[in-house]
């Protein structure tokens, strides 16, 4: 079965001068899928089909979030202090982008349990696939700092946490998120508290944002400056409590700003650091065969090229035979 990927061109939105690098996504997309006109990688890209994601519903999101927080968001009815906490400008654009991000995170899981056939936007493919992927990488999503009502950190819908109750909702009876972002997964944990079908790892700096961490299912706060050898063995110590809660599906935000020059980070990994990182998760989840659903999460490189670079090569580890 050939390689998908999920991605949508409406993800890059203007939100003004923002550490939050928007078209971070088309980069990404273009290195995997380019034509090589760039640099010697875009000269070998990945062989994939790519499907468009539809924006998630309005019911889909509430299977999360409040009513009253997607009136607010709906009507852009928010306070200023809803805007301060979200830490984005409101708009209809911005609304309606991570919608898609949400329906493109609800997608891939549902391609990668075998629950839903392909809507393929490359040319020259078959418009559905029967079955699901063991892998399905989404250039996009990671948004964990977002509870049921309200938006933390970037983060206006919980994209992960719908899918996974859009799962449960097919029938899905567990899952488990491994969160490496640098940042906790707060609203993530939140969310599943009281939830045993659904195990929560979040591996991250421990005195970092969010100053509140919710207690998942697995917290592993790191030292600030933690570096690639003790952040791999922390990592390899706990996949196998990860994988022990029998998931049938697992969604791994594979956050870039552990990186050593990241802006809101100071976990210090280097490109080789999660490179290693990605294998050690992706290899874990393949030889247990359990489906996997990789978002992107954080990325705050002060070059964006080197963001852009570590989650190329995540997918293209996720991606390789």
């Amino acid at each position: 079965m050939s390689a998908c990927l999920v991605y949508s061109a409406r993800y890059h939105i203007d939100i003004g001068p923002h550490v939050f690098p928007t078209r971070k996504y088309a980069l990404v997309y273009e290195r995997l899928v380019g034509d090589g006109s760039r640099s010697p990688e875009q000269a070998r890209p990945v062989p994939c089909d790519v499907v468009e994601p539809r924006a998630a519903g309005w019911d889909e999101l509430a299977l999360v979030h409040s009513a009253d927080y997607l009136f607010k968001m709906r009507t852009g009815t928010m306070s200023p202090e809803d805007v301060a906490q979200l830490e984005l400008p409101w708009s209809e654009a911005t609304v309606d982008a991570f919608r898609i991000m949400v329906g493109g995170t609800c997608q891939a899981a549902l391609i990668a349990c075998g629950l839903e056939g392909r809507s393929v936007k490359a040319e020259g493919r078959s418009s559905k696939a029967e079955g699901g992927s063991p892998v399905v990488c989404h250039i996009g999503g990671g948004l964990h700092h977002a509870f049921p009502n309200h938006g933390e950190g970037f983060c206006p819908f919980n994209d992960v946490a719908v899918a996974a109750r859009v799962l449960q909702s097919r029938g899905l009876e567990r899952a488990a998120v491994i969160d490496l972002d640098v940042h906790h997964g707060n609203g993530t944990a939140l969310i599943f508290e009281s939830d045993p079908r659904v195990f929560t790892f979040s591996m991250h700096q421990q005195h970092n944002y969010p100053m509140w961490k919710p207690r998942g299912s697995l917290d592993i706060g790191l030292p600030d400056g933690a570096h690639d050898a003790t952040y791999l063995a922390e990592l390899e110590r706990a996949l196998p409590q990860v994988m022990a809660s029998g998931p049938e599906c697992v969604f791994y935000l594979a956050g870039a700003d552990p990186y050593e020059d990241d802006q809101l980070g100071g976990l210090r990994l280097t490109k080789e650091g999660l490179r290693q990182r990605d294998r050690l998760v992706i290899d874990t989840v393949r030889r247990a065969r359990v489906p996997l659903v990789v978002v992107l999460a954080g990325g705050y490189a002060r070059r964006v090229e080197d963001t852009v670079a570590i989650h190329v090569a995540t997918i293209k580890e996720a991606l390789r035979e």
